[in-house]
């Protein structure tokens, strides 16, 4: 599936939704604003996590006591009627898509759509990757080839001391090409038809692909992807794609 037909179907699933609980008719109001570091994930022992070296932003948006995170490398406030983000350029403006994703997470969350939608905190992401780590091991054995796209660090750790044939990409050119847990950390586009359609037999996509329109990549790709984090909680529900996420 292309990111056109993609973000045009999500499109019409949030207007759906809009529909149902008729929110054209109300003055519906969704506020949208970047996070600092320490709201975002709060105090971690470990310090390599994207988010606290600068380089990802998340942004959270809030409609009705529903709230909705999303990475990107363009955050920006927005404070305005939902209509206007359904009338939003998803496809082609960046800064569009951001607020687009953080408010249909927002929304979805507030109805019961998706879940696990905010982002955990202090020693939350050692302890859901302990908890993947559980599930990935007894659901697939430790002899699985694993691609895990995007750098997360306690992700990684966990699965080079767990499995036996991994590898990671990335597209942070701070990142690649060096070894984090004795893994090199590859190209995430050089290297992406090697290691992702030819090598792996399971593969692990950061959601914030969907932020960062890659996402059209790990689609339809002839095996299993799973994709973790909160960018992708509200698209995940109404898509059907599974979700590798043990936040509450």
């Amino acid at each position: 599936m292309k990111n056109e037909e993609l973000f045009s179907i999500l499109k019409e699933k949030f207007r759906d939704i809009a529909r149902e609980h008729q929110l054209f008719d109300e003055e519906i109001t969704v506020h949208c604003r970047a996070l600092s570091p320490e709201e975002a994930i709060g105090k971690t022992e470990r310090r390599d996590f994207p988010i606290l070296t600068g380089r990802d932003i998340m942004i959270q948006a809030e409609y009705d006591g529903g709230i909705g995170q999303a990475y990107t490398c363009a955050p920006v406030e927005f404070s305005g009627r939902l209509q206007e983000i359904l009338d939003f350029d998803v496809l082609n403006n960046i800064y569009d898509r951001g607020i687009f994703i953080a408010a249909l997470n927002a929304v979805t969350r507030r109805y019961g759509i998706c879940d696990r939608s905010i982002h955990c905190k202090n020693d939350g992401p050692e302890g859901c990757a302990k908890q993947a780590m559980a599930y990935l091991s007894e659901t697939y054995g430790k002899d699985i080839k694993i691609a895990q796209v995007g750098y997360q660090p306690a992700m990684l750790e966990g699965l080079s001391r767990t499995f036996r044939q991994v590898k990671v990409l990335d597209l942070d050119p701070a990142n690649v090409g060096d070894i984090r847990f004795g893994i090199p950390v590859l190209d995430g586009v050089k290297d992406y038809e090697e290691t992702v359609l030819k090598w792996a037999e399971l593969v692990l996509c950061t959601s914030s692909t969907l932020a960062n329109a890659s996402i059209e990549n790990f689609l339809d790709i002839g095996k299993e992807v799973l994709f973790y984090g909160t960018t992708g909680a509200g698209a995940a529900a109404l898509m059907g794609w599974k979700r590798l996420c043990f936040a509450d």
